[in-house]
Formats: structure tokens, sequence, C-alpha cells
């Protein structure tokens, strides 16, 4: 397939959150199996689709220290494949979660990542508690994409340099620049 949407729509939106958290879950336990993971540093990262799937996953596995989301979707209908969202789990997260944003990402409006951010309030769980959302204002969606023309260089560099500290100060360590 070379055309992105089309990609969407025939493999990503038909999978389910189910087979994805699974498909992590054989990820990580193949990484500590072949002795190239310590499952007790386990964060995890990702982009849209990978940024939603980043907040599920850390209240999907305990063993989650921390994870960063680059502007993965916070809200959405609740079906068969996707029963819950963000939102829907703030109070379930394992690990605490860095949220990247963009102000003028047209996918995920501001008052979504508002609601995210009140839904982490209202947890009052120790991840929930630490979790954090930062928006760049002027950023659209895929501001981290050095090879689309969203890209942003400055609010890119800074969104890097946040998730590597992130990632340290709580605990996946062995991240570099």
């Amino acid at each position: 397939m070379t055309d992105f949407q089309q990609i969407i729509r025939e493999i990503v939106s038909k999978t389910s959150d189910a087979e994805v958290l699974g498909d992590f879950d054989s990820a990580a336990e193949f990484a500590k199996g072949e002795g190239k993971a310590d499952m007790a540093k386990l964060g995890v990262t990702g982009f849209c689709f990978g940024g939603r799937v980043t907040w599920m996953y850390s209240a999907h596995n305990p063993a989650i220290k921390a994870g960063v989301a680059w502007y993965g979707r916070l809200v959405g209908q609740a079906s068969a494949n996707n029963p819950k969202h963000p939102v829907d789990i703030a109070k379930d997260l394992k690990g605490p979660v860095l949220g990247l944003y963009g102000g003028q990402d047209q996918g995920i409006p501001l008052d979504t990542v508002e609601k995210m951010r009140e839904a982490l309030k209202a947890a009052g769980t120790p991840a929930a508690s630490k979790s954090t959302l930062h928006v760049y204002p002027d950023a659209p969606h895929a501001f981290l994409a050095d090879y689309r023309p969203s890209y942003r260089k400055e609010a890119a560099e800074d969104g890097w340099k946040r998730c590597l500290e992130w990632f340290r100060t709580h605990g996946v360590t062995g991240v570099t620049a």
C-alpha cells in the first residue's frame, strides 16, 4: 500500500485495542526473552495512532514505568474495536504519560486535550497525577515528522528533549539523545 489513507482504512481502523495491546505484550515478552529488555525499565511511545495506543498501553501493562504520547487521539465513540479511549482510562494508568500535542491539530481539538487534563486530575491516582499534557500552540498534527510538511523544527526538538527527560525521570533509563 502506498496511500496513507488506504493504510488507515484497511489496517489501522480494523484493528482492535485488544489485538494491539496483545501485540505490545508479545513484543515486550520477546525482547525480554531475547535478553534485550529490562522489564523494570519498560517505557512506551507512539505517534498519532501510536500516541493513542501509548495511553492505552500505559493503563494496560502494570510494568510500564512511563509513556510519551505524541498527538494521540484522546476521545472517541466507543466501538467493538475501541471500547474505551484515553479519557476513559486515566484512572487506570500504571505509569505516568507525557502527552505532546499541537495547538493547530485539526484532528485533535484542544477541547479534547482539556478533557484529558480534567480526567487525569479527577482520577487522583499517582500515575494520573504525574501525567502531563504539553501543547505547542503553533504546531499541527505530526509536528515531529521531519519528512512531512507538518514538521515544526522548534516543537519537534523541544518535544524530543521532553520525551528523553520524561523517560529518564521516570526510570526508563538508558535513553540518550
